[in-house]
């Protein structure tokens, strides 16, 4: 197993080493966002290429409920380490019931659901409840040590903090730029490669065998459920707004992505799967001048544009997005 971790390592190590940065569709992207009313932050990366584009992608920004893929992808490395199991039983309170986006809030307590449920809701609907659920079974530090961490125990990643639960107080000691980020901060580099990880099913090394009752699930799986999560994402109006052709609720898209959204912050993280390859697209918006709950919201309307504007320049026939098997 450590062998096919440095594998792994030298296979990514050498798509990062030859990654190029894409002038011309920089340009492209530049009338984009020079109108617009906020400040955008973005990394999309071509992973049959290499070719990447990067617009400040290194500076810090509210992660709103995007920080949810990286929830997400702590509980597939407790999982995977024995600490945690999808069949998992979480009981919803009252008390724990929070608001905005999800179902949960709607439902009479208490409510077992399993730890699957939970994340699938956390996910597929951004369900506000569940995600605190999840934060509860894993652990607040427990995702940030997942976050901080060297690799390859961890990520490695630098800027990326979930500093609290959803519409909950923080707690304890918290960074000092708390107030500023809210919920959690990352940077656009860094969660699109929280995303890469997903696609390319590349999580950590191989945890110490344990003695277990319930068997932990092979990487490939692992890595199929949450994928199907992010397939069946309900927002469709940033990354997947001028790219899904077809209803998204009869199979699975070709699109997986997890948005995130607050007063002045609109986001999307997504994987767009072509048939010439998969690119990686992570936009990030703030300081938004349009503070409006709407599909034409402007910063909605440029993320789909510039999503679309990638696509086009590195799958020029949209058309190449696979078509979705309806069940």
């Amino acid at each position: 197993m450590r062998l096919r971790f440095m594998a792994t390592s030298i296979l990514v190590l050498a798509v990062h080493s030859s990654a190029q940065n894409d002038v011309s569709l920089t340009a492209q992207l530049q009338p984009l966002t020079a109108g617009f009313r906020g400040k955008v932050s973005l990394y999309a990366h071509d992973l049959a290429t290499g070719q990447i584009v990067a617009i400040d992608s290194d500076q810090p920004v509210p992660t709103a409920s995007v920080i949810k893929l990286g929830i997400l992808y702590t509980a597939l490395e407790q999982i995977r380490a024995g600490n945690a199991h999808f069949d998992d039983r979480l009981t919803l309170r009252k008390e724990d019931q929070v608001p905005g986006s999800g179902v949960l809030l709607f439902l009479d307590t208490p409510h077992i659901l399993t730890l699957k449920d939970a994340l699938t809701l956390m996910i597929a609907v951004s369900d506000n409840t569940a995600a605190n659920l999840v934060i509860d079974n894993l652990g607040l530090k427990t995702i940030d040590d997942q976050f901080a961490s060297p690799e390859p125990q961890g990520l490695g990643l630098k800027n990326t903090w979930l500093y609290k639960k959803v519409y909950r107080p923080a707690e304890g000691t918290v960074p000092a730029d708390q107030p500023q980020f809210g919920l959690g901060k990352t940077t656009a580099r860094e969660m699109a490669g929280i995303m890469e990880r997903f696609v390319t099913c590349n999580l950590g090394p191989a945890p110490a065998q344990t003695e277990i009752s319930i068997p932990i699930p092979a990487d490939k799986d692992l890595c199929a459920a949450a994928m199907h999560m992010l397939k069946v994402q309900s927002d469709r109006d940033m990354i997947p707004r001028h790219l899904e052709k077809l209803d998204s609720t009869e199979g699975d898209s070709a699109i997986a992505n997890k948005t995130g959204a607050i007063d002045h912050a609109r986001n999307d993280v997504g994987a767009i799967f072509t048939k010439q390859g998969t690119i990686v697209i992570a936009a990030f918006t703030h300081d938004n001048a349009d503070t409006s709950w709407t599909a034409d919201n402007e910063a909605e309307i440029l993320i789909g544009k510039m999503g679309q504007t990638i696509v086009n320049a590195w799958a020029p026939d949209v058309s190449q997005l696979p078509n979705q098997s309806k069940q």
